[in-house]
């Protein structure tokens, strides 16, 4: 309720002072009422800019910020009083409007400051806002020197009541290091600091704020502009134009000001429409739904994952959280002090957490429901994870089989053959025909040995898939089918190892299915890249009805599954079986 009447009792003496600005401009400047009223409007705008602005946002300096112009406006228009008292008040405090315009506009949306540059600029402005005009009227003697208006004969010249020894020199000097060190030098710095603020800025802030420092740096280059005249002549036409441009510029900004605040309010009220939304909205689309609402589409949300203590993407996968910089910045959210998620966006929303507040208060059901399908689906990325190692750990282990027996009993068993041929040889014809017999016999029996042992060795991994690659290895797998079997297609590159590990057992385990069940006579392999997937085909001319949920095929597919591809069997009664794999295989 005070607040509420301390901003009844600002607009009331803004209007006031208003009045009598027009007033002390028509009557006493003499100026037409054309001038007199943009002069006051604009300054009518910022007090109403400043008043909406503390009402809705009363924790923001700037709608304080916007009243403390409005009325160094509104003061101003004194300086043109034929009153001592308010030409004294209004020359003394009115170009403050100056530093208070740069502030507010460098201070928006928070009302505070970026950095130690931009609060010294202020300080420097406001000191020489107030210092110079004071030490002007020290030493302003309306009889030695004219301020304004200097060609009419009748307009009142009020006297200084601040006034200690006339100088009329001194005056002069004074009002030139206004018009430069005010004007020129500060309104080229306010410029550059838009400037940099503009290059600095992340694409959220450039787009919610680049209207209004635009309209800022025109102001600041309006400033300049009155410096360069103050020593150079100017027509009337060129007063006139510049003094329509000042106008329009200074009302453009507390109306862009505004805009921007109350925007705020306006993204807030779309909240219900969020909650509507994320009703239908899948978990891996949250992001995307409340980053519309926050005019932040880089926005990302991390899941708080309760198990893991971390926190988690919308797939499952670990999401460390960025540490608080100028590119990104994370808002947590909490129910009932236990995180639920959090919100990694840009930092320009730091400056609207009542924003973020409403949003987050919105979203919670939606983004609980996401933390769940996120957990759900960390715990599907350990699944899948942990049979790719099964698998990669199978495979390991037939390759070292492979290497044992080859390696190991294999080449046992062909150097005991050779030293007993080597016995046959040596013994010729002088040994018993019997031990000949049996020398004999067990040479074969020892080749025997080593063809199975070398066939079980070739089942289990074939050296020839790891020397040459999966054609190679499909070839010799058809020279030893006793079917027809056809290689219609087959990579000639290389593959990584577990995809071709991979489409060879898929081959084995079809073909085998052909000559033990089938009853096919022909059999047509093809192994393809198709869009990132290498796709292993195997079809028969048997007899069909193969029962997918056997236990080969089922290792198959869930070999398959383990990389992220899938198995399919199409094998209708008397039509022959088709076997089709797909995995993924980046081309």
């Amino acid at each position: 309720m005070k607040s509420s009447a301390r901003l009844w009792a600002v607009a009331v003496a803004g209007a006031a002072l208003g009045v009598l600005g027009y007033r002390s401009m028509t009557r006493d400047l003499e100026s037409p009422w054309w001038q007199a009223v943009p002069s006051v409007a604009v300054a009518w705008t910022f007090l109403v800019a400043g008043v909406i602005a503390h009402w809705r946002r009363p924790a923001s300096r700037l709608g304080t910020l916007m009243q403390l112009v409005a009325f160094a406006l509104l003061l101003r228009k004194f300086e043109y009083s034929g009153s001592s008292a308010l030409f004294t008040l209004g020359f003394a405090f009115g170009a403050v409007f100056v530093a208070a315009f740069g502030h507010a506009v460098l201070a928006y949306p928070s009302g505070h400051l970026h950095d130690r540059l931009e609060r010294t600029v202020a300080v420097v402005a406001y000191a020489f806002a107030l210092v110079v005009p004071i030490a002007i009227l020290l030493v302003y003697d309306p009889r030695l020197s004219c301020l304004f208006d200097c060609s009419s004969p009748t307009r009142v010249r009020p006297e200084s009541l601040l006034l200690v020894h006339g100088d009329e020199n001194l005056v002069s000097i004074l009002r030139d290091v206004v018009a430069v060190g005010l004007y020129g030098v500060l309104g080229a710095v306010f410029v550059v600091l838009i400037v940099r603020r503009l290059l600095e800025a992340t694409p959220r802030a450039r787009r919610m704020r680049g209207p209004l420092l635009l309209a800022g740096a025109a102001a600041g280059l309006r400033a300049i502009s009155e410096s360069v005249f103050s020593v150079v002549s100017r027509s009337t036409f060129e007063g006139l134009l510049l003094f329509s441009i000042e106008e329009i510029v200074q009302a453009a900004v507390p109306i862009v000001l505004l805009v921007g605040l109350l925007r705020e309010r306006l993204a807030r009220a779309g909240v219900a429409d969020l909650l509507r939304e994320l009703e239908e909205t899948p978990p891996d689309e949250v992001a995307a739904a409340i980053g519309r609402v926050l005019g932040d589409p880089s926005l990302e949300v991390a899941f708080w994952m309760p198990a893991r203590r971390a926190y988690a993407d919308g797939a499952g996968r670990d999401f460390p959280l960025p540490e608080d910089d100028r590119a990104r910045a994370v808002t947590k959210l909490e129910h009932d002090g236990a995180p639920i998620a959090a919100l990694v966006h840009d930092p320009s929303l730091l400056e609207e957490p009542k924003l973020i507040e409403a949003v987050g208060a919105a979203a919670r059901l939606a983004l609980e429901n996401a933390r769940l399908h996120a957990e759900l689906q960390a715990q599907l990325v350990k699944v899948r994870e942990s049979r790719t190692r099964l698998v990669t750990a199978g495979d390991e282990e037939r390759r070292r089989i492979e290497r044992d027996l080859h390696d190991g009993a294999q080449q046992r068993l062909v150097a005991l053959a050779l030293e007993l041929r080597l016995a046959q040889r040596e013994l010729g014809g002088a040994t018993n025909p019997a031990v000949e017999r049996v020398l004999t016999t067990a040479v074969d029996t020892l080749q025997l040995a080593v063809n199975e042992l070398r066939e079980l060795a070739h089942g289990v991994h074939p050296a020839i898939l790891t020397q040459a690659g999966i054609a190679a290895a499909l070839e010799d797998l058809a020279r030893r089918t006793p079917l027809a079997v056809t290689i219609a297609e087959a990579p000639a590159d290389r593959l990584p190892a577990d995809i071709e590990a991979t489409a060879y057992f898929l081959v084995c385990e079809a073909l085998a299915n052909a000559v033990k069940h089938a009853n096919a006579s022909e059999v047509t392999i093809s192994v393809v890249r198709e869009a990132g997937m290498l796709v292993i085909s195997v079809v028969d001319d048997g007899r069909g009805g193969a029962n997918s949920d056997g236990q080969g095929l089922r290792g198959l597919a869930d070999r398959i599954e383990a990389r992220g591809g899938r198995l399919w069997v199409e094998s209708p009664p008397g039509a022959g079986t088709r076997v089709v794999g797909e995995v993924p295989c980046a081309s």
